[in-house]
């Protein structure tokens, strides 16, 4: 393989296959691999003259060579360039402090380093659910390399250790508190996040070589280096698709909750009944088994009964949750908050809407004065939506 900007495609690389097949009477490569160039924010080509170059040893100083090299990676997309972003550096100088939290809440946590390729037995769903992530994320990984997409392989990665492991993993396995004492974390669990964490650590070395190394030998006593780490393997038969369902549906039932009490300024430490119509029996029996999970996360209680007075509801599946605000919030306030926050919103989107639809400002305006209008207008349309949604819950 020969990887080449786009840019000497035709000086260079076609001239290396002609003189190969003149010359040599072979071709000098069977596979061209042409990557972006690495332009300026503004998408300008960068030049000493112009003053607009980037010093990467400067960012790697500021952020860390990890963090600019996944920001390459993930930037990388087939035929295009490359917009040097020093935000998104630092999201994924964020991403590493996160993915070293993780590793010290495991330390702390009892959880080691895991001593098998394969994924450990699971009875919980929780871990039978992470086990099947892990095995999807590997996959994905695999598919996007094999293809050179490797923005897609370091964006599986990403969403699945920031968003599944860390941000629901981990806090579904959280130890409660007793008393005033911290519970444990069960040994199940403990040997599946550190299989999990050990996967993590390998599919991220590629990307992110120098942390994830010491995260490797930090975990635990290990006989080798993480470079020369087997390779996670993805095994469907581990997967367990019932198991998958019930806590992806407790993920979008907290998500949902969550939403609605932020959205009507419930305050955060508030504890709910949550009543339910119309479930079967499927979802009734998720709601008793996943109880503790949903009073930890959701701050709710499963109460059986109609609710009385005025309430949110929420919709997951086929079943309405229903959370009773009768003396908790002031539900005639609320209503006039929302009322007043959707004509301002609306306001807004409209006059915007009236701007991009001028011929006049559209020619005439700078490009990035048209895009901010349409990302301004955007958020307003989501903001009156998500403001009507809430005004709904309050029926």
């Amino acid at each position: 393989m020969l990887i080449s900007g786009f840019d000497i495609l035709f000086f260079w690389n076609a001239r290396m296959m002609m003189q190969g097949l003149h010359f040599m009477k072979d071709v000098p490569f069977r596979t061209l691999y042409l990557h972006g160039l690495v332009r300026a924010a503004d998408g300008a080509k960068m030049s000493k003259s112009k003053g607009n170059v980037v010093n990467p040893l400067g960012l790697i100083d500021t952020y860390g060579a990890d963090a600019l090299r996944f920001f390459m990676a993930a930037m990388e997309s087939q035929g295009r360039d490359i917009k040097m972003d020093e935000k998104r550096v630092e999201g994924y100088r964020n991403f590493a402090t996160k993915l070293w939290n993780a590793a010290r809440f495991a330390q702390a946590n009892g959880i080691v380093a895991s001593t098998t390729l394969e994924a450990p037995h699971a009875e919980l769903a929780v871990n039978k659910w992470i086990i099947a992530e892990t095995i999807a994320t590997v996959q994905n990984v695999d598919l996007a390399l094999a293809d050179y997409r490797f923005d897609g392989a370091a964006n599986a990665i990403y969403q699945f250790a920031w968003s599944r492991f860390c941000d629901w993993y981990l806090e579904l396995i959280k130890p409660q508190m007793i008393g005033d004492e911290r519970g444990q974390i069960d040994d199940e669990s403990k040997a599946v996040a550190g299989w999990v964490l050990d996967q993590i650590l390998v599919l991220l070395h590629p990307f992110m070589p120098f942390i994830t190394e010491e995260l490797w030998h930090a975990m635990g006593p290990r006989d080798h280096d993480l470079i020369l780490a087997h390779w996670p393997m993805a095994d469907a038969r581990s997967m367990d698709p019932e198991a998958s369902r019930e806590v992806d549906w407790l993920i979008r039932l907290v998500q949902e909750i969550r939403t609605a009490r932020n959205e009507l300024n419930v305050p955060p430490g508030a504890r709910l009944p949550l009543h339910v119509r119309d479930a079967n029996a499927a979802t009734l029996a998720r709601l008793e088994r996943q109880a503790p999970a949903l009073a930890r996360l959701a701050r709710v209680t499963h109460a059986d009964g109609e609710a009385t007075g005025g309430a949110a509801q929420v919709v997951v599946d086929e079943a309405t949750f229903v959370l009773p605000l009768e003396g908790v919030i002031d539900l005639d306030s609320e209503r006039t908050r929302l009322t007043k926050a959707i004509a301002a919103a609306e306001k807004e989107r409209d006059a915007l809407s009236g701007r991009l639809g001028n011929a006049s400002f559209v020619e005439r305006a700078k490009p990035e004065a048209v895009e901010k209008a349409k990302a301004d207008h955007a958020d307003k349309a989501a903001e009156a939506a998500r403001l009507h949604a809430a005004l709904g819950r309050l029926g």
